[in-house]
């Protein structure tokens, strides 16, 4: 990713997804995949209301059916700084609804467990691109994904009317919307395995010298889980 280097990428995602996941989440996934394992680092660059960042989402679910022990994914949000914007302080591309839907789902990652937030994502998609970020929509498909919004603490922090204004919402989205310019993610969708740039979803699919299948990305996370692994 032009200058940015590896390492200093991967230190980023890393700080971006600890930001918004539960620690006993993380010890969780350890007893599934083991407690010596090191799980592959995954951040997919993207924009709620972004018609390739539903379907980027819709290929990792069919990577996540086969690796979701070995990984740890986290999504990472495109958006401009803007204190003018009354409501969230970003500008998002495809508007304020389309913040709506990050702060929902920025909230989801940081208080539900991993496969509750992830449905809820996939169930936001389904609804349809111009649905992610309404309230109705986030308070059905927490429901679909048996995501306790009012207990939990997501719908403390994305609005329990689900409208994803809460103060430490739309905090975290502004927070989000910076880790994601440093990392030099600007294309929605970016995939970032271990710390390296392998594919973008565009318009169409690009930079994906590794390939844009979900068993391409299967393969690519088995290669960096054996090396993170061996020995």
């Amino acid at each position: 990713m032009r200058t940015t280097s590896r390492l200093f990428l991967l230190s980023l995602a890393s700080a971006a997804y600890s930001s918004v996941v539960d620690p006993l989440l993380v010890q969780s996934n350890d007893a599934v995949s083991g407690a010596q394992d090191v799980r592959v680092p995954i951040v997919l660059g993207v924009m709620s209301g972004c018609p390739d960042a539903l379907l980027c989402e819709s290929v990792f679910d069919h990577v996540l059916a086969r690796v979701s022990a070995k990984v740890d994914l986290s999504l990472t949000f495109i958006g401009t700084p803007n204190a003018s914007e009354p409501d969230f302080g970003v500008t998002c591309k495809h508007g304020p609804l389309e913040c709506a839907g990050n702060v929902q789902e920025l909230c989801a990652q940081k208080y539900a467990p991993f496969d509750r937030w992830w449905e809820f994502v996939q169930c936001q998609n389904f609804q349809g691109r111009y649905e992610v970020g309404k309230p109705e929509t986030a308070l059905k498909c927490a429901k679909s994904a048996q995501l306790d919004w009012e207990n939990s603490g997501v719908g403390a922090c994305a609005g329990l009317n689900g409208d994803g204004k809460a103060e430490e919402g739309v905090r975290l989205l502004r927070e989000n919307v910076v880790v994601t310019a440093k990392m030099g993610i600007e294309k929605s969708c970016t995939v970032i395995i271990n710390g390296r740039q392998v594919c973008i979803r565009d318009g169409s699919w690009k930079q994906c010298e590794g390939g844009h299948e979900p068993a391409d990305f299967i393969r690519q996370i088995e290669e960096e889980y054996s090396k993170l692994n061996q020995g």
